[in-house]
């Protein structure tokens, strides 16, 4: 136990020179109008706002767990990795947000394209909040007494940099997705129209 209080204070002292907080606060409701207003009327486009609003829900069960865990009452909720790793999924939600409701105003894509680009989207984002759902049953009290935690903390290190490849696989996703329609626009002379909707990479913040 008292390896395990020392290595939260470490945590600790790594997360309190970061004075902000990290949830990503977006909005991804918006993006079920734009959908509707790009295909609407499609079979295609049905699928897309499920996928959209299945991410929403779970973009939901992350916020109400990281609001959670600023109440409850064990040590574990304050392990750096902890909190960055339900981070991550606010993070993947908003590049996900971003990304595709420029895509889904870029001509450079057909509906299928999209609808394909919305599937990939919403399962990075299962496997995210599965992997949220499996931290939580960890940190939770009565399955945590069942750990040691040595076994504890290295069962988070893995959800965490599970999480992290999650998150780096969105951003390549979106860059890849983009690049499509950079390619696209250079054979019809349009890329200024596509560099104006994205920006450059360096202005890209996924």
């Amino acid at each position: 136990m008292k390896q395990f209080l020392l290595i939260v204070c470490v945590a600790l002292l790594g997360f309190s020179h970061q004075a902000k907080a990290q949830w990503v606060v977006t909005d991804p409701t918006n993006l079920v109008q734009n959908v509707i207003s790009a295909v609407q009327g499609t079979t295609t486009a049905t699928n897309m706002i499920g996928n959209v609003q299945e991410s929403i829900k779970i973009y939901k069960q992350g916020k109400e767990f990281y609001d959670a865990l600023k109440s409850v009452n064990n040590l574990i909720k304050d392990a750096r990795k902890v909190k960055k790793t339900i981070e991550m999924v606010s993070e993947i939600t908003d590049i996900y947000v971003n990304g595709f409701n420029k895509m889904v105003s870029d001509p450079n894509f057909t509906v299928n394209e999209l609808a394909a680009i919305s599937t990939g989207y919403a399962k990075l984002l299962e496997e995210g909040g599965a992997l949220v759902t499996e931290l939580k049953n960890i940190v939770t009290a009565g399955n945590g007494l069942s750990m040691t935690d040595k076994e504890r903390m290295e069962m988070i290190d893995d959800i965490h940099a599970k999480m992290l490849e999650y998150r780096n696989l969105t951003r390549y996703f979106t860059n890849q997705s983009i690049s499509i329609s950079y390619i696209r626009s250079k054979e019809k002379g349009d890329t200024e129209r596509v560099r104006a909707l994205y920006g450059s990479p360096s202005e890209r913040y996924w």
